[in-house]
C-alpha cells in the first residue's frame, strides 16, 4: 500500500562521513577476523557476491526485459517475485517483491520508514542514504522537494508522487519509465542504462 500520508516521529541525525563509515566498517571486519568469527576469504566472497552476483545488474537486467517484453511486464506487475524468478533472481528478503511501474502522470519512490527493509536480490546492498534517518522521516513529508533537492530530480508538478513503504513482509521496486529514443536497443544495452537509484525511484533513467 502506498504510504505518502504517514508522518514519521521526528529523529536525531547523527551525521557520518562516508570514509568514516568505511573505517568502521573497516574495523569491524578486522575484529571479526580477529575473534574468528570470519575469515578473509569470506569476507572477500561475500563483497564478490554482491558486487557480481547479486545486485542493482540484476535489477536492471528485469527492467529491461520488461521494456522489451510486455508479457513479461505485465507478470512483474503482477507478481515480482515469480516473474523474477523466472530469471533465476530470488533469495533472501527477496520472498515478497511488488514492482510499481513510474508512467507519464505517476512518478513513484520507495523507502523503508522502520530501518531498510529492501529487494536485496534486484538492487543488492542498500546504499548508505537510504538507512540514514534523515531520507527515512523527510522522503514520506516532502518526497518532490527532497527528490529534487537531495538527488537533483525535479518531478513536475503535473505528475502524482507515490511513496511506498517497505517492510519485512513486502518488499518494493520501481520499474522506471524507458527513455525515449532507445526504441533500436537491445536489452543488453538497455540494462546498462538502468541504475539503482532509478529503481528505489530518486533518479530516471537516462539515454
Amino acid at each position: 500500500m502506498t504510504r505518502s500520508e504517514i508522518t514519521p516521529s521526528p529523529a536525531v541525525t547523527v551525521p557520518r562521513s562516508e570514509a568514516e563509515i568505511a573505517a568502521r566498517m573497516k574495523a569491524l571486519e578486522a575484529l571479526m577476523i580477529e575473534k574468528g568469527i570470519m575469515t578473509t576469504e569470506a569476507v572477500d566472497r561475500l563483497a564478490d557476491i554482491y558486487e557480481n552476483e547479486v545486485g542493482p545488474q540484476l535489477g536492471a537486467a528485469v527492467v529491461a526485459k520488461a521494456w522489451t517484453d510486455p508479457e513479461f511486464k505485465a507478470r512483474l506487475l503482477a507478481n515480482a517475485t515469480e516473474a523474477c524468478a523466472e530469471m533465476g533472481i530470488g533469495g533472501l528478503q527477496g520472498e515478497d517483491m511488488v514492482a510499481v511501474e513510474n508512467t507519464d502522470t505517476v512518478h513513484n519512490v520507495i523507502v523503508c520508514t522502520l530501518c531498510s527493509c529492501y529487494p536485496w536480490p534486484v538492487l543488492g546492498l542498500p546504499p548508505n542514504w537510504y538507512k540514514q534517518p534523515a531520507y527515512r522521516s523527510r522522503i514520506v513529508r516532502e518526497p518532490r522537494t527532497m527528490l529534487r533537492e537531495e538527488f537533483g530530480h525535479d518531478v513536475p508538478d503535473s505528475m502524482e508522487v507515490r511513496v511506498w513503504d517497505s517492510s519485512a513482509e513486502l518488499r518494493y521496486m520501481v520499474l522506471p519509465q524507458r527513455p525515449a529514443n532507445t526504441e533500436g536497443k537491445s536489452a543488453a544495452e538497455l540494462a546498462e542504462l538502468v541504475t539503482r537509484d532509478a529503481m528505489i525511484g530518486v533518479a530516471p533513467v537516462r539515454a
